[in-house]
This record gives structure tokens, C-alpha cells and sequence, in this order.
């Protein structure tokens, strides 16, 4: 069973008109997602993929039932459109834009305390039951449906874990990225909390790297939940210079604070299968479903 989408979950896109939504919302289409309207202000009335456009998403809601929306929205204006999504109640919010000013996230975060909106993301490849549905700019080809689930701070380690295990025939559940970025929405604790409930999922991949203090506190929380699913992680940057951010906003070891090392030891400490090298994702795993 798929984490939050499924093969009848009825997608919107804000900012389907622009060339980049254009290209992966056509992906999607094709994969099978059920995209049913863009959100574009001030061409509302107008059809695009053959799809209806509208100027609001509220707008698109009463007519369309959408329950999320995923958001190809420049920086500057992507905390608006987060809000606007949230404000009209969609169960489910997707923002793949990077980079979005903090502070701006920071708004972002009031409002979801408001509502009953998830958001996943932003700087998010988003969220993909493999199958089913496909929320996001993630290579669907990679993914085959199965039972393992994962969430990942990182778009291309999710590739290359998603291509390792579908080789080694462990297919998806569901597959979430929470983004990079320093202020997100859905985190570590929050996917666990669901992949542990699903009864179809029967292992758990966490991918993290160096930069605050998500993966620590999803040590802590396995630690107290006292899963019978294995669980597996890998964290990048353990080389990583101090004080320098390495690709993401997110990942900044501040004064030797969250640097991979502390977050390693303290999954370790969890009972967590930790990865050392990214060429054995897939085989560590196999190992951990088999202990």
C-alpha cells in the first residue's frame, strides 16, 4: 500500500504553464498520475496539456476535487503559492522550487500549524508510489512497486538507492523526498510514523546528509518506537569540510554540529543498518530484511 498517493489521487499543478512544469507534468500524465487542472494566475479560462486552467487553486479545487497539488513556482513567489494551496485545504502540498528564502519558509510553517495540509518539500523531488502515481521531476523507469519505503534529503542518492534495490528485485512502496533545504515541510519522523503503520511496507530506507538535526531526532524517535521493521541509513558528507555548505542549503556542518558522524553513531545507537558506501545500499538492505 502506497504513503499519502495512490493511483486515484487527483493532482493539480501550480504553474503548469511554465516550461519546466510543462515538461514533468507531461511525465506524470504519461506514468498515470491523475493531473487533473493547472493553476496559473491570470490565465485562468485557458487549456494546456488539455488540461483546464484556472487563476486560483480554490478555484481549481470546487471544480476539479483535487486533493494536492505539487508547485513549479520560481523562489520568490513559491511560499505564496505553498500558502494558497494550503489555505485551500489540499491534503497534500508538493514543492520541488529550491531554494526558497528562509524566512519565506518560516510563514510557510505558521500556516501548516493552521491546517491539515502535509507539504513535502520544497527543493523536493517529491513523492512517488511506484505504479500508482507520481508527484515530482523524480525517473519513474527506476522504480518498481514493492515493499520498501524510503525518505531522502537527496534526489540523486534516491536515484541511485531506488535503481540498487530495484535491481536486487526489492521494489517500492513509496518513495518521499523531504528536500534539502534548512526549513521543509513532511521530515524524518513524519514518513516514519507512516511507514511504520503501513502494513505493506516491511523495510524502511533513510537517506540523510550532513546539516541539522532531522537525523538525529529520527534516531531518537526509533529508539522509542521500537520498530520490528528493519531500518537502514545512509548519510552523506562524511568528509565534508566544517562551516563550508555543501550543495544544498541545508547541508551545513556549523561548529561541528550535525555532521555525519553524529548522526551515524546515533542511528547506529537506534538499531539502524548504517550504509557506508553508496554502492551498497541495495545490498545492505537484502541483508537487513534477511537478519
Amino acid at each position: 500500500m502506497s504513503i499519502l498517493v495512490n493511483a486515484d489521487t487527483k493532482v493539480i499543478c501550480q504553474g503548469l504553464t511554465g516550461a519546466t512544469a510543462t515538461f514533468h507534468c507531461e511525465q506524470a500524465i504519461a506514468y498515470g498520475t491523475q493531473l487533473v487542472a493547472g493553476v496559473t494566475p491570470g490565465k485562468g479560462g485557458r487549456r494546456h496539456l488539455r488540461l483546464p486552467i484556472f487563476d486560483s487553486v480554490r478555484e481549481a479545487v470546487a471544480e476539479t476535487g483535487a486533493e494536492a497539488s505539487v508547485a513549479f513556482v520560481p523562489p520568490a513567489n513559491a511560499a505564496a503559492a505553498m500558502i494558497e494551496a494550503i489555505e485551500a485545504e489540499l491534503a497534500l502540498v508538493v514543492c520541488v522550487t529550491e531554494r526558497v528564502p528562509v524566512l519565506d519558509m518560516v510563514r510557510v510553517k505558521h500556516c501548516l500549524r493552521q491546517g491539515k495540509t502535509r507539504l513535502i518539500g520544497p527543493n523536493s523531488q517529491g513523492i512517488i508510489a511506484p505504479g500508482a502515481c507520481k508527484i515530482g521531476v523524480m525517473p519513474a523507469h527506476l522504480h518498481r512497486p514493492g515493499k520498501i519505503a524510503i525518505a531522502s534529503r537527496s534526489a540523486t542518492l534516491t536515484y541511485v538507492a531506488v535503481d540498487q534495490l530495484s535491481q536486487k528485485r526489492l521494489g517500492q512502496s513509496t518513495s518521499i523526498g523531504i528536500g534539502g533545504d534548512p526549513v521543509y515541510g513532511m521530515g524524518f519522523i513524519d514518513c516514519l510514523e507512516l511507514f511504520i503503520a503501513d502494513p505493506d511496507t516491511q523495510g524502511i530506507l533513510l537517506i540523510g546528509e550532513i546539516g541539522g538535526s532531522a537525523e538525529e531526532e529520527a534516531a531518537a524517535y526509533l529508539k522509542s518506537a521500537k520498530t520490528a521493521k528493519p531500518v537502514v541509513a545512509y548519510i552523506a558528507g562524511l568528509h565534508a569540510p566544517r562551516q563550508r555548505r555543501m550543495g544544498h542549503a541545508g547541508t551545513f556542518d556549523v561548529f561541528g554540529t550535525g555532521s555525519a558522524a553524529t548522526k551515524i553513531a546515533a542511528l547506529r545507537d537506534a538499531g539502524v543498518h548504517i550504509v557506508d558506501s553508496a554502492a551498497d545500499i541495495g545490498a545492505t538492505m537484502r541483508r537487513a530484511l534477511l537478519h
